[in-house]
Parts: C-alpha cells; sequence; structure tokens
C-alpha cells in the first residue's frame, strides 16, 4: 500500500490534471459538452495507454533506440519551450479555433482535435520526461512484488488517468469562472510558467549528460 500511494501522489502531481484544466479549456474552444467529454476521454486514455507501455517497456524500448533518459528530458524540454511560446503569444489556442471553423461533422471535429492535442498536450505536456521516468523507477521497484506489484501499479496509473478525465470534465466550470479574457490571461501565465520548466528540463538534461558542465544546485534547486 505504501508503493501504491507513493506512486499515485507522485505521478499525479507530475501529471498535474488539476493544473492543466485551463490550458485544455483554452484548446477546446468552441466544443460541446459531448464533443469536450470525448476529446478528455481518448486524451485520457492516451494517458493512461502510454504509461502503462512504459510501465512495462520502460528503459528497454529507450535501450533499443539507443536514447538515454537526459536525451530524452532535452527533447522534451525543447517541445515545452516551443509550446510555452505559442501560449504566451496566444498562439496555442488560435490554432485549435481554426478547427471550430472547418467543415465536418462532430466526429471530424473531436479527431481534428484529438490529431492536434496528443502532441503537445498530452505528450509531453502531460506525459513528460518527469513521469515516464518516474512510472520506469517505481516500475523497478514492482519487480520484488511480482505479479501483484504489477497490478497495483497499472491500477495506480489507471486511477491517475480517471483522476485526469474528472478534472478535463470540469472544463465547462473552469470556463465560466475565469471568462474568455481570465482563460486567456491564465494560459498566457501557464505558458511562461511552460517555458521556465522546459529551461529547467534542458539544464537537468545537459547537468545528467555532463560532468561539471552544470552546477548540481542549478539542476536540482529543490532537492527531495
Amino acid at each position: 500500500w505504501d508503493f501504491a500511494v507513493n506512486f499515485f501522489v507522485a505521478l499525479f502531481a507530475l501529471i498535474d490534471p488539476v493544473g492543466n484544466v485551463p490550458v485544455f479549456a483554452a484548446s477546446t474552444v468552441g466544443a460541446s459538452g459531448r464533443q469536450r467529454a470525448q476529446i478528455a476521454l481518448c486524451v485520457s486514455l492516451f494517458v493512461m495507454g502510454f504509461l502503462i507501455f512504459f510501465y512495462f517497456s520502460g528503459l528497454s524500448l529507450l535501450t533499443f533506440f539507443g536514447i538515454s533518459m537526459p536525451a530524452f528530458r532535452i527533447a522534451g524540454g525543447v517541445i515545452l519551450f516551443l509550446l510555452g511560446l505559442k501560449m504566451v503569444n496566444d498562439d496555442f489556442t488560435a490554432g485549435f479555433s481554426g478547427v471550430v471553423d472547418e467543415p465536418g461533422d462532430g466526429s471530424t471535429f473531436v479527431r481534428r482535435h484529438i490529431e492536434r492535442m496528443i502532441v503537445p498536450f498530452a505528450m509531453p505536456l502531460l506525459i513528460g520526461p518527469g513521469a515516464i521516468s518516474t512510472v520506469i523507477i517505481y516500475a523497478s521497484q514492482a519487480k520484488e512484488f511480482g505479479l501483484s506489484g504489477a497490478a497495483v501499479g497499472v491500477g495506480v496509473i489507471a486511477t491517475v488517468s480517471a483522476a485526469t478525465l474528472l478534472s478535463f470534465l470540469a472544463t465547462p466550470l473552469i470556463s465560466r469562472l475565469f471568462g474568455k479574457i481570465g482563460l486567456s490571461v491564465v494560459v498566457r501565465v501557464l505558458g511562461l510558467i511552460l517555458c521556465a520548466m522546459a529551461v529547467q528540463f534542458l539544464i537537468s538534461g545537459f547537468a545528467d549528460a555532463t560532468r561539471g558542465f552544470i552546477r548540481h544546485d542549478a539542476a536540482m534547486p529543490y532537492p527531495n
């Protein structure tokens, strides 16, 4: 139970579904309640499937492609930085609002939104290098519990994904609370925070890939 609770708290904090609700709300402007629920369900299922995939494959997959975790962290930082710039310049929501004007039925609207949200919203915004590395670390710890450890790990990932779905389903309440102008301000502020997070990813990645190139207190400013 200690393993399950610690895994859940760490993974939930890294994915931060509640903190990403304003971004989800801004990226689904113009969607009906049913369409937004379908998009939230697909994104949550993608998060669950991808994390379970890394839970069982993990380092083997990165090793197969010859990719180190620092390199993955640096790549994720670059993508997050580009996403943060779009959010600061308000280009992020504009890219999704264009889907509203495109012809097509409701299923086409949902499909196009999902295609645009898998990258970079689902990954690396929700599933970043930190979440993936955390899943891999806890998967190695679960080996001592055998089959029950694997089942508990999958259950934790499914629970976090369900919490992500519930958070995104509360988007209408968040949208009414902030309004269009307030939502735009929140997205811009989050974009600035994302840029800072991306720089931190880059610093950590370069620190792990080099020796003495970056100070330890810069790479890990808040050690546990």
